[in-house]
């Protein structure tokens, strides 16, 4: 089930993106302080997927000009392979839509399972950027645009 992130869940999305960053290596850099990273300021929307009872997964969207970015997603990794992900990426792309937004994302190169899925579902690489943060774990920065979301990824760095 995908729901509106709460104000209680947020403790509970920390916990599990330390997780995440301890096992998954995302973010590659962990932030000063996580539960503001977990909230951006141009936030459309942050969500959640549970699953028996526990946040299992976490998605922002955000506005990018006229356009939106799918932003701070993750997955606990005891909970991946069930489809968890694809179904958050979904409720974006749903959301985004019904918004009238085009939508994109950036991923570092180094995050090969989010790079798998983006492409299974249909999103379109558009731009590779070379990055000085990712240390030796990550060299560049790959935009995809969503299906039908082909203006977002035109002009934009």
């Amino acid at each position: 089930m995908i729901r509106v992130r709460g104000d209680g869940d947020l403790g509970v999305c920390v916990e599990l993106l330390r997780g995440v960053h301890e096992r998954a290596g995302y973010p590659i850099n962990w932030p000063a302080e996580p539960a503001r990273w977990l909230t951006p300021e141009a936030a459309l929307g942050c969500w959640v997927a549970v699953s028996g009872g526990r946040v299992v997964g976490h998605v922002v969207l955000t506005g990018v000009g006229d356009g939106a970015e799918v932003e701070r997603l993750f997955v606990d990794p005891e909970a991946m392979g069930q489809g968890i992900g694809r179904r958050l990426l979904e409720h974006c792309v749903t959301t985004a839509a019904g918004l009238g937004r085009a939508l994109a994302l950036e991923v570092v190169d180094n995050r090969g399972a989010a790079v798998h899925l983006y492409r299974r579902a249909g999103w379109r690489e558009v731009r590779r950027t070379a990055i000085d943060w990712g240390g030796e774990h990550a060299s560049e920065l790959i935009r995809f645009v969503a299906p039908g979301s082909e203006l977002a990824g035109s002009d934009r760095s």
